[in-house]
C-alpha cells in the first residue's frame, strides 16, 4: 500500500512540472483519450491490489495530458459483474476506462519565471549645463525662405554680336550685299547703321535693275522722354526695256534712276502706368526726291498729338501740316495739306470706343476743305479670344511723284498730279486668337473714292511708259481681306494675307493694272540652332491695261490712229515662289542660298515688262 502511494505521488509531481509547460507551447487538441488498465490481483484482497495506469495518446495533444494525469488520483477500480471479468468467477480483473474532457489549467500549473532584480545602485553622470545668449535675430521658420536668383553664365551662342556683314553672287549677274552696325546693348542710347545692295540682269536687252540703300539711326531714352532720329538714302536704277514681242527692237532702252534722301526726328513722352497721365509726341520728317530727268519733289511734314487721360476717358488732339513741292519740266506745284484730328476714347471691360473727326484743308495750288469721320468700335465677343470691330474713316491722299515711282518705276515724265479723296471707308470684321499661337483678322469693306488714280501704259519714242490718269467721279471698291499668323513654336512661324476686291468705276471701263485677287504668304522655320529655312509665295490675279489709239508700229515712230483701237491688254495671273536656307557653320560664320521664281513663270507685273525667270544666288555672312 505504501509503495502504491509512493508511485502515485511521484507520477503526479512529474505531471505537474512538465505537462503544463508543454501544453502552453502547443495547440489545443479537440479530444484526449485516456486508457486505464487495472492490474490483476488475487481474489483475497481485491481492494489492495496494485493499480497500473497506462496513458496512450490517440488524437489529443500534450495539452490534454494534464487532465489525464490529474484523473489518476481518482479511484479507477470497479467491481466486476457477472461476466467473465470477475476474479471470483475465475476471470481476470481488467477494465479500460476512456475519459474525455477539456483542459482547464489552474494557477498552480503556471511556470514561474526566475529573474532576480538588479540591486546594484548606479547613478548616471550629468554634466553641468552652460548657457550663452546668441547675438542673432531669430528667424521664423514657418514660411518658406525665398531663394535668391543666381545669374546664369552666358552661353557662347547667346553673346550679342553688334555687327553683321553678308555678301553673295549668283545667276543673272546677281550681286548681293548687306551690312549692319550697332553700338550693342545700352538701355539709354542706341546708335547704328546699315548698307544694302542688289543688282540683277535678265535675258532681255537692258533688263537690269539695281537697288542701293544707306541709313543711320539714333535713339536716346531718358527717364521722361525718348528722342529718335534717322537719315536714309535710296537709289534705284532701271531701263525702259518693255516692248511687245512682235515688234523688232530698233531703239536703245532709256535709263532711269531715282534718288531719295529722307530724314526723321521724333520726341515722345515715355509711357507710365499712372492714373490720369498726360502724353504727347512731336515728329518732323521730310524727303528730297529726284529722277534721271527733270522731276523733283521735296516734302516736310510736322505732326504730333497731345492726350490727357481722365479715368476711363482719353481725350486728345492730333495735327499735321504736310508741305510738298513737286515739279517737272511742265509744272511746279505747291500741294500741301493741313489736318486736325480731335478725338475721345472710352474703354470698358469688354469694349473700346474711338470717336473723332478728321478735318483736312488743301492749300497751295489746290483749295478744298473736308470733314471725315474717324470712329472705331471694338467689342469682345469671346473675352480674351475674339473681338468684333467696326470702323469708318476718310482722308485726302496726296498725289506724289515719289509714291508713284515706288509702285511703278516705269512712269513717264510730267505725270499728272491730282489728290484723290477717300470719302468714306467702312469696314467690319473679327480679329483675335483662335488657339495658342494662332491669330487672325477677317474683314469686309466698302470704300468710296473720288478721283481714283490709275496707271495706264503709253507708247513713246523711248519705249513703253506709264502715265497716271484719274477716274472722274466716285469709284466704289468693296471686298474682303483676311490675315492669319500661326506660330506653332518659337521655331515655326507661318503667316499669310488674302485680298479680294471688286471695282465699280465711275467713268473708266476697268480698274487698269489693279488685280482683283492678291495672296501673299510666308514661313520661317528653324530646324535647329544651325539650319533655318524661309519661304514666300505671291499669287496675283488677272489685271488689264487700257487700250490706246496708237498704231503699234516700230518703236520710235508712233503714229496716231483714231480708227484703230486695241483690245484690253490682259496681264495674266501668276504665282511666284521663293525660298532660302541658311546654315550656321560657327557662331560667327553662316552660309546662305536664295532661290527666286522657283516655278520659272514668265509673268509680268506691268504690260510688256517681263519679270526675271528662275534665279539663284548664295554667299557667306560674318558676325563680329
Amino acid at each position: 500500500m505504501k509503495l502504491r502511494y509512493t508511485y502515485t505521488l511521484l507520477t503526479l509531481i512529474i505531471a505537474l512540472y512538465f505537462v503544463p509547460a508543454q501544453a502552453q507551447t502547443k495547440k489545443h487538441a479537440k479530444k484526449a483519450t485516456v486508457k486505464t488498465v487495472k492490474a490483476k490481483t488475487p481474489a483475497k484482497a481485491p481492494a489492495k491490489a496494485a493499480t497500473k495506469t497506462t496513458v496512450r495518446k490517440t488524437d489529443a495533444g500534450a495539452k490534454k495530458l494534464g487532465d489525464v494525469v490529474s484523473k489518476t488520483s481518482q479511484d479507477t477500480t470497479k467491481k466486476g459483474g457477472a461476466n467473465g471479468n470477475n476474479p471470483a468467477n475465475g476471470g481476470s480483473l481488467s477494465e479500460e476506462i476512456v475519459v474525455t474532457t477539456a483542459y482547464k489549467p489552474v494557477l498552480a500549473d503556471a511556470v514561474k519565471i526566475r529573474r532576480n532584480p538588479d540591486l546594484e545602485d548606479k547613478v548616471p553622470f550629468k554634466a553641468p549645463l552652460a548657457y550663452a545668449p546668441m547675438d542673432k535675430k531669430l528667424e521664423q521658420d514657418s514660411e518658406i525662405k525665398r531663394l535668391d536668383a543666381q545669374k546664369r553664365p552666358a552661353e557662347q551662342d547667346s553673346v550679342l554680336l553688334n555687327n553683321y556683314v553678308k555678301a553673295g553672287v549668283g545667276s543673272m549677274k546677281t550681286l548681293f550685299g548687306e551690312a549692319y552696325f550697332g553700338n550693342g546693348r545700352d538701355q539709354a542710347l542706341q546708335v547704328g547703321g546699315f548698307l544694302k545692295h542688289l543688282s540683277q540682269s535678265g535675258s532681255w536687252d537692258k533688263q537690269t535693275e539695281s537697288k542701293d540703300e544707306v541709313g543711320v539711326f539714333i535713339k536716346s531714352i531718358n527717364s521722361e522722354n525718348t528722342i529718335s532720329g534717322r537719315i536714309n538714302y535710296k537709289r534705284r536704277g532701271v531701263y525702259f526695256y518693255g516692248h511687245p514681242d512682235s515688234i523688232p527692237l530698233t531703239f536703245t532702252p532709256q535709263k532711269q534712276y531715282f534718288n531719295d534722301i529722307s530724314g526723321e526726328v521724333e520726341l515722345a513722352k515715355n509711357f507710365k502706368n499712372v492714373e490720369n497721365d498726360f502724353t504727347y509726341s512731336v515728329k518732323l520728317n521730310g524727303y528730297s526726291f529726284s529722277n534721271a530727268f527733270k522731276a523733283r519733289e521735296s516734302n516736310i511734314v510736322l505732326s504730333g498729338f497731345v492726350n490727357q487721360t481722365i479715368k476711363q476717358f482719353y481725350t486728345g488732339l492730333g495735327a499735321s501740316i504736310d508741305v510738298a513741292n513737286p515739279k517737272d519740266s511742265a509744272y511746279n506745284l505747291n500741294n500741301s495739306i493741313l489736318r486736325l484730328n480731335p478725338y475721345i476714347k472710352f474703354q470698358g471691360t469688354n469694349y473700346k470706343i474711338d470717336a473723332g473727326v478728321t478735318i483736312a484743308k488743301e492749300f497751295g495750288d489746290y483749295d478744298r476743305f473736308f470733314v471725315f469721320p474717324a470712329a472705331k468700335l471694338e467689342y469682345q465677343v469671346i473675352p480674351k479670344y475674339v473681338r468684333l470691330f467696326v470702323e469708318a474713316k476718310g482722308d485726302v491722299n496726296r498725289a506724289s511723284i515719289r509714291d508713284f515711282a515706288n509702285v511703278n518705276p516705269y512712269i513717264n515724265q510730267n505725270i499728272k498730279l491730282q489728290n484723290s479723296v477717300d470719302q468714306l471707308d467702312i469696314s467690319a470684321g473679327l480679329k483675335g486668337t483662335l488657339a495658342p499661337g494662332l491669330s487672325f483678322k477677317a474683314a469686309v469693306f466698302r470704300n468710296s473714292v473720288k478721283e481714283m488714280a490709275l496707271f495706264v501704259s503709253t507708247q513713246t519714242t523711248q519705249g513703253y511708259k506709264f502715265d497716271v490718269i484719274y477716274d472722274k467721279g466716285r469709284s466704289r471698291v468693296s471686298g474682303f481681306n483676311g490675315e492669319l499668323d500661326f506660330k506653332a513654336t518659337e521655331d515655326v512661324n507661318i503667316f499669310g494675307r488674302v485680298e479680294f476686291k471688286d471695282y465699280k468705276m465711275a467713268t473708266e471701263a476697268q480698274a487698269w493694272n489693279l488685280p482683283k485677287f492678291l495672296l501673299t504668304a510666308g514661313t520661317a522655320i528653324h530646324i535647329n540652332n544651325k539650319v533655318s529655312i524661309t519661304g514666300s509665295l505671291l499669287i496675283r490675279g488677272t489685271a488689264y491695261d487700257r487700250p490706246f489709239g496708237i498704231t503699234p508700229g516700230p518703236l520710235g515712230t508712233p503714229t496716231p490712229n483714231t480708227t484703230l483701237l486695241m483690245k484690253n491688254r490682259e496681264i495674266a495671273s501668276f504665282a511666284d515662289l521663293n525660298g532660302g536656307v541658311e546654315y550656321r557653320v560657327t557662331p560667327v560664320i553662316t552660309v546662305f542660298a536664295q532661290a527666286n521664281n522657283i516655278l520659272n513663270s514668265g509673268y509680268q507685273n506691268w504690260v510688256y515688262y517681263s519679270n526675271y525667270g528662275f534665279n539663284i544666288f548664295g554667299g557667306v555672312g560674318f558676325s563680329f
